[in-house]
């Protein structure tokens, strides 16, 4: 009976590899085969989470974490809370909005999307 299991434990170890084996073949050909459109829209979504994800942080995080910089006056005699919120969050904005729109533009040449004219 030892005999046997070690042969069926064999048997099955080579049909797991062989499931392995062939998972990863169908993987290769699926990002061969994957159209320029799907892969355009897998890195413009990352980028989008990526830039979500930034904006929630400045947007909400600095007034949820203000409090404490209440105490420390900022330039002209505000509060740091009120400066970062007022200031600091719409500059943080603009800049994201150039960095976003500068991503963007990469990722659109890369897959031949660009907006670009051929000057």
């Amino acid at each position: 009976m030892g005999k046997t299991n070690l042969i069926c434990t064999f048997f099955t170890l080579l049909i797991y590899l062989r499931m392995v084996m062939v998972l990863q073949v169908i993987t290769k050909k699926r990002e061969v085969y994957m159209a320029k459109n799907a892969q355009h829209w897998e890195k413009t979504k990352g980028l989008l989470i990526i830039t979500l994800a930034l904006w929630a942080i400045f947007s909400m995080g600095i007034f949820l974490f203000g409090a404490e910089m209440n105490t420390v006056t900022g330039p002209f005699g505000y509060p740091l809370t009120y400066w970062f919120t007022c200031q600091g969050s719409l500059g943080f904005f603009v800049i994201l909005i150039f960095w976003f729109a500068g991503r963007q533009e990469k990722i659109d040449e890369e897959f031949g999307f660009s907006e670009r004219g051929d000057d």
